[in-house]
């Protein structure tokens, strides 16, 4: 049988030999459950089922990300569009207007307005996922690569659902799709997008502690947690561009 190793700081480590937990099946039965997700997902959007079709099989979608593909499909029955790709998907996420993905965008400086018109000018499509048929409207591969994307950022941040904010990183991920460009063209790199996206959950925990009566105050909170997560990064960079001397006079 192959052996996997798995890696513990030396306090997890000395804590699981103390209590005799069954490391090796643990790990199994996380590894069945995450395989199975990405299974599910990749068969969903692959072969000749229809974007809705896909949709409805993903039964971990969160309802404002079921309504934000939705949204994606309609627009692209709208526009008679060959594919759905990463574009749909993040104009969808614009247009449910309510998600965690837009509060991380505003909290580092992405302009909405912008972002949906950039979109709304993309000049090309994506490929095609799988062979083309015109009876049959598909994901892109780009798309279908970032869906499978959203659902590894999930069960990497240990959650049992799918947010906007997993598209959003799983977009981000994918180099090659429309979306992707569009975020990296206002300065919304992966790396940038998953540190403000823990940062954010961190504030809807805290929020739902201190009022969960509050809601209102849940996109102030959130740029605030997000600003003091990226500030190391931001002064970093404010070093390195005194040190080469951006922006002197």
């Amino acid at each position: 049988m192959p052996k996997i190793n798995v890696y513990l700081p030396d306090d997890l480590a000395d804590a699981v030999k103390e209590a005799g937990i069954p490391v090796s099946a643990i790990c199994q039965r996380s590894l069945e459950q995450a395989v199975r997700r990405v299974a599910d997902v990749r068969a969903a959007v692959a072969g000749k089922l229809s974007p809705e079709d896909a949709v409805g099989r993903l039964t971990a979608l969160t309802p404002r990300t079921r309504q934000a593909l939705t949204l994606s499909i309609e627009q692209v029955q709208a526009d008679g569009a060959p594919s759905l790709d990463t574009g749909h998907i993040l104009g969808g996420i614009l247009s449910e207007g309510t998600n965690l993905a837009l509060h991380v965008l505003r909290a580092v400086d992405v302009d909405l307005d912008q972002l949906s018109s950039d979109l709304a000018s993309r000049p090309t499509a994506e490929p095609l996922s799988g062979d083309a048929d015109d009876d049959v409207r598909r994901f892109s591969a780009p798309a279908s690569s970032a869906l499978q994307a959203a659902v590894t950022e999930a069960i990497a941040l240990d959650h049992n659902y799918i947010g906007c904010e997993h598209l959003l990183l799983g977009l981000a991920a994918e180099t090659d799709g429309i979306a992707g460009r569009a975020l990296r063209a206002q300065g919304a790199e992966h790396k940038t997008l998953r540190r403000a996206v823990v940062a954010a959950l961190a504030g809807y925990v805290h929020l739902r502690a201190q009022s969960p009566a509050a809601p209102a105050a849940a996109a102030g909170l959130v740029a605030e947690a997000v600003r003091r997560e990226l500030a190391p990064l931001t002064e970093r960079l404010t070093a390195l561009e005194r040190h080469v001397g951006v922006g002197r006079a």
